[in-house]
Order: structure tokens, then C-alpha cells, then sequence
């Protein structure tokens, strides 16, 4: 499980090397974080992904801020969503429920909640898709409140 700050998309290795050095320079406190509810993403009026609010999302919004102006000096372009915190429970796929069995699921849901936890790091994930979705591979890993990469494929917070 991970919160996503920005999605990279697809680059070649010297691109990927430019953006972990970028992100490497980052300097931030590691936020107090907690699940705050539940969401659903649509597209074109259909569910596709059932996800967990995080909170507050000030904090996050700064660090999402951090990483992607790191993207962008590392060549890539800025991001134009609105950054959403969250955390992805689920994706749905075409042939799965109807709308009334999706907003069941989040009425039945709505309070999830946990305790404040602290972010201790940021990871730079490879992704590989593959046919039973996506698995993430750790490249390097940042711990947050210091800026200095620990270089190491670790576990994610």
C-alpha cells in the first residue's frame, strides 16, 4: 500500500537517474498523517477506484508541491491534476458492480479511520504491469526531515 505524491509515467534510465537526484535534494518534515473516510474515482460516469481519504491534506498537498517541482527541474512536465491524497484500496474493473453496489460500499464504509501515523520516507517506485494489474518494485528510498537519499530499495511507509 502507498500514497502516491505524483506519477511519473514512463522514462528512460538517464531520465529516471536525473529525477531520483532531484528528489534526493528534497527537504521536508516527515507529516503526521491519518485515513479519513473513503472515496470513489469515476471515469466517464463509471467507478474505477475505490480509495481512502488521507488527512490533513495542507501537509501533503506541500510535499506533493516539493516532488513535483523536483519532476519538473528533472525534465519532466509539470502536473496539471488537482492533487488528491489517498490511498488506493481498490481498482474496479469493467464488468464489475453497478453504481448502487459501489455507493453501498462506501455508505458501509464512510467512517473508516486510524490513528495518526508519522510519513517517514518517500520511495521512488518502478512500476510493471502485468496481467494481473500492476506490482511495484522500490528504486531508492528518501527519509523525510533530512533531504539525503539512503540509496537503498526498502519498504514503503
Amino acid at each position: 500500500m502507498h500514497l502516491t505524491l505524483r506519477f511519473i509515467g514512463e522514462v528512460d534510465r538517464p531520465q529516471g537517474e536525473d529525477i531520483a537526484a532531484m528528489l534526493a535534494q528534497i527537504h521536508a518534515p516527515a507529516p503526521t498523517i491519518r485515513i479519513a473516510g473513503v472515496g470513489i474515482f469515476a471515469h466517464r460516469g463509471r467507478a474505477d477506484a475505490l480509495w481512502a481519504d488521507v488527512q490533513p491534506q495542507d501537509a501533503l498537498s506541500h510535499l506533493h508541491r516539493k516532488v513535483d517541482q523536483a519532476c519538473v527541474r528533472a525534465g519532466l512536465p509539470p502536473e496539471r491534476r488537482a492533487y488528491r491524497p489517498h490511498i488506493t484500496l481498490a481498482r474496479i474493473a469493467r464488468s464489475a458492480g453497478t453504481g448502487p453496489e459501489i455507493d453501498a460500499w462506501q455508505a458501509r464504509h464512510a467512517g473508516l479511520s486510524s490513528d495518526p501515523f508519522v510519513m517517514t520516507h518517500l520511495t521512488l517506485y518502478q512500476s510493471h504491469l502485468g496481467q494481473g494489474g500492476a506490482s511495484y518494485e522500490p528504486v531508492m528510498r528518501w527519509p523525510l526531515g533530512t533531504g539525503a537519499a539512503d540509496g537503498q530499495a526498502g519498504h514503503a511507509a
